[in-house]
């Protein structure tokens, strides 16, 4: 069974315990969907979560194809990404600290806004790029065919961002039922907003060239 992978098992866990740690490490699709889940609940979080996968592996597809590297070799198309990404940050860090409304109330058609929200969130997300164009291809095995190779460990990486990524929706969800009562939703949100402000500003520092 392990013969029709196009890379070999070592080669496959490897990729997949690289890809947890940096997952692990906290960036915007994690202070977002912390702000999401406690403050709107499970059911959008996770539709925020299908809209960060959904981003992650069309960056993939268009990395495996070459695009990810013309936008890292070139320094217009790169910045331009780049600030668009953190100021898409700080529009919603700024929306998530003016709006409000309590958990119960959420409408179905908030389900797909998140999910868009999402998806643009990741693909305006540079170091995503990065990560295709710079670290997945350091696991690609040379004797094998290089496509398939790309496009399995894309979905390696897909796969493992997007537990953690429900697992940070499951944690913070639980903040939800308690944000119920206005007097601790609105401060709770804040400082959650606050922190995705903090992060697009390190994000922006970080991804800096």
């Amino acid at each position: 069974m392990l013969d029709v992978l196009p890379f070999s098992l070592a080669t496959a866990l490897s990729f997949a315990l690289a890809s947890l740690l940096i997952e692990l490490t906290p960036g915007p699709n994690m202070t977002y969907l912390a702000l999401v889940a406690a403050s709107r609940g499970r059911r959008v979080g996770f539709m925020t979560v299908l809209g960060v996968a959904a981003g992650l592996a069309v960056v993939g597809l268009i990395a495996a194809v070459g695009v990810a590297e013309i936008v890292q070799a070139s320094a217009p198309l790169y910045e331009a990404l780049r600030w668009a990404g953190v100021f898409f940050m700080l529009y919603l860090a700024w929306e998530g600290w003016t709006g409000g409304g309590d958990v119960s109330s959420r409408t179905t058609g908030e389900d797909g806004r998140y999910f868009r929200r999402g998806l643009i969130t990741n693909l305006l997300n540079p170091k995503a790029a990065v990560f295709y164009v710079a670290i997945l291809p350091t696991f690609i095995e040379p004797d094998r065919a290089l496509l398939p190779q790309t496009v399995f460990l894309s979905g390696i990486y897909v796969a493992v961002a997007t537990l953690v990524h429900a697992m940070i929706v499951v944690l913070a969800g639980t903040l939800a039922p308690v944000l119920n009562d206005p007097r601790r939703e609105r401060p709770v949100r804040r400082v959650l907003s606050a922190l995705l402000a903090l992060v697009a500003i390190w994000f922006a520092i970080s991804t800096a060239r």
